[in-house]
């Protein structure tokens, strides 16, 4: 559940009703029609308790079509295709893009002093989950069939005990489940 020293991953992360976290171009149109903005989901309140954020290829090309960038956490990408040198210069000692494991990464994210890691992106959860590297995850449940996309959970390789926090709905139809991870 943690990296060395202490250093935790957590998820808040939203998935359609058949557990799709977007289309298979990436899109997530079908999440933003259903943000309401008197809504308050928890994510401005969890966010502010993170000092670091790792995402995967997938999201950061989402998150860059979004003006202005969504992030005031500096901002690792993980990515085997994407070369270094693909950071906006409008980003620049905001975000960095690096090759490593989860491992690894959660080993440079606190050998620089963060602690506290908001992990986002399917593949990218998905293979910190069967790195043990995930402490809680937030997941919000939109009320909508999406039949094909991007799976927010895959094969863990073993089973992965939760304890369930606590669960809310909201008048948009969103429901919200918190989990721990067990050890």
């Amino acid at each position: 559940m943690s990296g060395d020293g202490g250093t935790t991953g957590h998820v808040f992360i939203a998935t359609s009703l058949d557990g799709f976290i977007a289309r298979r171009d990436g899109g997530i149109d079908w999440l933003l029609d259903r943000d309401d903005p008197a809504e308050d989901h928890g994510y401005p309140a969890f966010i502010a308790t993170m000092d670091a954020m790792i995402m995967g290829r997938g999201s950061f090309e989402v998150a860059l079509g979004f003006d202005p960038w969504p992030y005031d956490l500096p901002v690792l990408v993980l990515s085997r295709s994407l070369p270094p040198t693909r950071v906006p210069p409008s980003l620049a000692g905001r975000l960095r893009i690096a090759d490593l494991s989860p491992q690894a990464a959660m080993h440079r994210l606190q050998a620089e002093g963060h602690r506290r890691i908001y992990v986002d992106g399917g593949r990218i959860v998905q293979s910190f989950l069967r790195g043990g590297l995930i402490a809680d995850m937030v997941v919000t449940v939109a009320p909508v069939l999406l039949g094909q996309g991007r799976r927010l959970f895959g094969e863990t390789g073993r089973d992965i005990a939760l304890t369930l926090l606590g669960a809310r709905s909201f008048p948009s139809g969103l429901v919200q489940s918190s989990y721990r991870l067990d050890a």
